[in-house]
């Protein structure tokens, strides 16, 4: 094991695990959940961080603030306090509690909006508010990850090689879309590579606009945006699939019952993979990689808790589904 000095030095990139026999498709499951910010947010939190201290934006008079869902406050806030900045991380009020109070205990301050925008939905809110904040004093400094090409790039970096030197005949990766920065760093690297193979498939939440879908309500933290992220190019995607948050509970709540708890845009994705592999490969030996940001513990309040479930979805939602559904758009 490695010795460390701060927290970001540290994530299991080796990590898959066989689903082929739960859902009875050959998929495998990267794991990003296992480091000190709990998802694959610290790859994309440590490369913008590094890429504005060299940039000279970051002193000691410095105030962070970003918009989150979750994931990428908590790493931001165990950066922060690793290296003694102020951060303020800007969530709303379907942010896991848990997650609000890991934020603060690192130090970090929170700000909940509570009202969506008219035309932005909850993100839309949380960017306003951001600027607003940023254009009354000069302290404070918006990484944007929405934005940000360090986003992408540490994806880039990292996550697509070590995919790709588990498994260098990959067939199909599928990737969720949250700021879009793991799918576009993946994506951007699979196709760049000479001849390459790979059918790269971006899933994402029903209700969620990225994919040029209406927007809709959506209860589940992590996948999907109210407002398309700047970051996202559809041109480097081969296909897409969105699927209805109900699935994504059911699907987490398969995987829980194996003894795999993992965060909702896991759900989404592993149901999302599933329905592809069903719909385009049935009955083929393909090798087909997903990856999972994050962890379930954080969710225990909302998608494992059954009476917000019922409360939110319906009666019905943790009855098992006999196959994962969804509804595909494709693009080639």
């Amino acid at each position: 094991m490695p010795i460390i000095t701060t927290p970001q030095e540290f994530n299991e990139e080796d990590l898959f695990v066989d689903l082929r026999e739960m859902f009875g498709y050959p998929l495998y499951l990267k794991c990003e959940g296992f480091n000190f910010a709990g998802s694959v947010k610290l790859k994309a939190a440590a490369s913008m961080i590094e890429a504005a201290e060299r940039g000279g934006l970051l002193g000691p008079e410095t105030i962070l603030v970003e918009s989150s869902s979750g994931n990428l406050g908590m790493a931001l806030s165990v950066i922060a306090a690793a290296k003694g900045y102020r951060f303020i991380c800007v969530v709303d009020s379907r942010t896991n509690l848990s997650t609000r109070q890991v934020i603060e205990s690192l130090g970090s301050e929170v700000h909940v909006i509570t009202e969506p925008s008219a035309t932005g939905g909850f993100l839309g809110a949380r960017l306003d508010f951001v600027r607003g904040l940023c254009s009354t004093d000069p302290r404070y400094v918006w990484l944007n990850q929405h934005a940000n090409q360090n986003n992408w790039k540490a994806h880039y970096r990292t996550t697509a090689p070590a995919i790709e030197k588990q498994f260098p005949d990959l067939d199909v990766l599928f990737v969720g879309a949250g700021t879009t920065g793991t799918l576009m760093g993946c994506a951007r690297y699979f196709k760049e590579q000479p001849n390459s193979p790979v059918t790269v498939v971006g899933i994402d939440s029903v209700g969620s606009v990225t994919f040029g879908a209406p927007a809709g309500p959506r209860m589940v933290p992590g996948l999907g945006a109210g407002v398309r992220p700047a970051l996202f190019d559809q041109r480097y995607i081969d296909d897409m699939v969105l699927v209805p948050e109900i699935d994504t509970i059911r699907t987490c709540h398969t995987l829980a019952r194996g003894g795999f708890l993992f965060g909702g845009s896991t759900g989404t994705v592993v149901n999302g993979a599933v329905t592809w592999l069903a719909e385009h490969r049935p009955g083929q030996d393909v090798t087909a990689v997903a990856i999972s940001p994050d962890l379930g513990d954080r969710y225990l309040d909302t998608i494992y808790r059954p009476t917000w479930v019922q409360d939110v979805y319906g009666l019905d939602a943790l009855e098992p589904a006999p196959r994962p559904g969804a509804v595909t758009s494709g693009v080639h």
